[in-house]
């Protein structure tokens, strides 16, 4: 399995889980835990996925989240899980 974890972060607007959904199923990219928070009007959600289906490569899928965010509003942003481990222990 190939963990990568993606932060969303953003103005709420309607649509947003949707349409990162949308392109994560699209590109066989299977969700694994999923959180997401509203704080006076700002969206955050964490997902961890599991990338093994996916035909394309990480920075490719990096880029193109990236560029699905700047389309809504958000920032999107994708660590693989080792690096993320990391860069939090203390």
């Amino acid at each position: 399995m190939e963990k990568t974890i993606i932060t969303v972060v953003g103005k709420d607007t309607v649509g947003i889980i949707a349409r990162v959904c949308t392109y994560l199923a699209e590109n066989h990219i299977n969700i694994l835990d999923i959180s997401q928070t509203i704080v006076q009007g700002f969206f955050n959600m964490m997902m961890i996925v599991d990338t093994n289906g996916m035909e394309k490569n990480f920075g490719q899928m990096a880029q193109e989240l990236h560029a699905l965010g700047d389309s809504i509003g958000v920032d999107i942003k994708c660590q693989k899980e080792e690096i993320f481990d990391k860069m939090h222990r203390i």
